[in-house]
């Protein structure tokens, strides 16, 4: 092998691992976000776990982070909080994930 092979396999393989990272911190983040909505619902144990999944499978329905923003805006319709409070939460919970990666 060459060494442009060599490069482009180590480039690929950086690739996925910088994806797989990505969509772990995003689950992680997910899970923040819904105990953290769960909490302003007065969710208990069992509807939290529910909540947290419904996040999660959220986030599948496109790409980036708004699908999941909507529906925490949705549920927290009747908390009064606001949309740069949402956005300000889910970015403080996206750095404390990354954290508990790096």
């Amino acid at each position: 092998m060459n060494k442009f092979d060599e490069r482009e396999k180590s480039f690929e393989k950086k690739f996925a691992k910088d994806q797989e990272l990505q969509f772990k911190v995003a689950a992680k983040r997910n899970k923040y976000l819904g105990q953290w909505v769960s909490e302003k619902l007065g969710y208990d144990a069992e509807q939290e776990k529910e909540y947290i999944l419904s996040v999660i499978k959220a986030d599948f329905q496109e790409v980036g982070d708004e699908d999941v923003f909507r529906k925490i805006k949705a549920d927290l319709k009747d908390q009064n909080i606001l949309d740069e409070d949402i956005r300000k939460k889910m970015s403080e919970l996206s750095e404390k994930a990354k954290s508990e990666f790096i």
